[in-house]
């Protein structure tokens, strides 16, 4: 039986980009690095190579802090992609790690309940009661692998990680090493190592980097996107993209729809409309990038289940109220005070000022 991969690695999935790209790469490369830092650049920036072949970009933004953060992983600091939620840090991460190592796998997720040994090493605890403490016994960390095989580590929400577990990277970080106390070793850093962390400061009950292990990090924040239309260009690739690996049997979204929505998030968390005549009410919620291609995701998924394959504003309006009222009673007064006041009086959108209106 043969099972389809809802999402795939970046290595997998671009693996035909990142192939030309190796072939045509005759850059120096930094130890144990696929490809060259030019190649990194041109893998998630886009171009076209000699030979004709088009790589697809996978961020959209400002190219020179992609440039930065490639610089960095070139030293012996790590780098920390800050920028509030939705900014795209996880898949810049991500495809840094694919481009680099040729694998985004080693991955610590931070949570509130990450534990210690999810960045150091932790016990097979059946051979350790049986043998004691052994180097069979040993399981490595993702850090751990990455530091041996001189790879790019990934850690990702690291304001999630309690404090003192987040200080365990700081032994890593400035010496290079990993101390097993247990069995009188150490591992010591292959060259090519690095560790590629993503935060932001924008969630609840987050807990704040020291001032020591923030030294052991160049930052690069991510901002979100400068303009609508280089929103709208995101959006649409993302939509695009999604809606190929899902199969969902629906038109892509018109232009005009994806518009619609990046209007309403920009004018929304900036506080004025896009024309700069009103000021506005924010709501609690982020209102990133993110969420938009979350909104024109349910929408395709709706009409091409429930509609006739053409995205509309009743399929876009139940996600819509959904990413924008987050607080019950906060956020309603805003949504609905943005419906009567601005939604309403633009006449190309009376169509989805209905369909938001009947909801709420």
């Amino acid at each position: 039986m043969t099972t389809e991969i809802l999402r795939a690695h970046a290595e997998d999935a671009y693996a035909e980009e990142l192939h030309e790209l190796e072939k045509a790469d005759s850059r120096p490369r930094p130890a144990s690095w696929r490809l060259s830092p030019w190649a990194v650049a041109t893998y998630l920036l886009g171009g076209t190579l000699d030979n004709g072949f088009e790589v697809n970009p996978k961020y959209i933004g400002n190219g020179r802090l992609i440039e930065i953060a490639i610089a960095t992983l070139t030293t012996d600091r790590a780098l920390l992609l800050m920028g509030i939620p939705g900014t795209g840090k996880t898949w810049v991460a991500e495809h840094l790690a694919a481009a680099i190592s040729g694998d985004s796998k080693l991955l610590v997720q931070g949570t509130a309940g990450t534990s210690e040994e999810a960045i150091r090493y932790g016990w097979n605890y059946a051979s350790l009661i049986a043998h004691g403490p052994t180097a069979e016994a040993l399981v490595p960390s993702p850090i751990m692998i990455a530091m041996r095989d001189g790879k790019q580590a990934r850690v990702e929400e690291m304001t999630r990680i309690p404090a003192d577990v987040q200080d365990a990277l700081i032994t890593i970080l400035s010496e290079k090493l990993l101390p097993i106390p247990e069995l009188n070793q150490e591992v010591l850093a292959t060259k090519g190592f690095n560790v590629i962390a993503t935060a932001n400061d924008r969630d609840k009950g987050v807990n704040d980097l020291s001032s020591a292990l923030r030294r052991r990090f160049n930052t690069v924040v991510l901002p979100l996107p400068s303009t609508a239309e280089e929103e709208v260009t995101i959006v649409q690739k993302r939509v695009s993209e999604l809606g190929q690996i899902l199969q969902l049997p629906a038109e892509a979204p018109a232009l005009e729809e994806i518009r619609r929505v990046v209007t309403i998030f920009r004018e929304l968390r900036g506080g004025v409309t896009a024309d700069g005549k009103a000021k506005l009410k924010s709501p609690s919620s982020t209102l990133s990038t993110a969420e938009a291609i979350s909104v024109m995701n349910s929408g395709l998924a709706l009409a091409a289940h429930f509609g006739d394959g053409t995205v509309r504003a009743p399929d876009l309006a139940a996600s819509l109220v959904g990413a924008v009222v987050k607080d019950p009673l906060h956020d309603a007064v805003i949504w609905r005070e943005y419906l009567d006041t601005v939604v309403q009086d633009r006449e190309e959108w009376e169509d989805l000022y209905r369909a938001c209106r009947e909801l709420a």
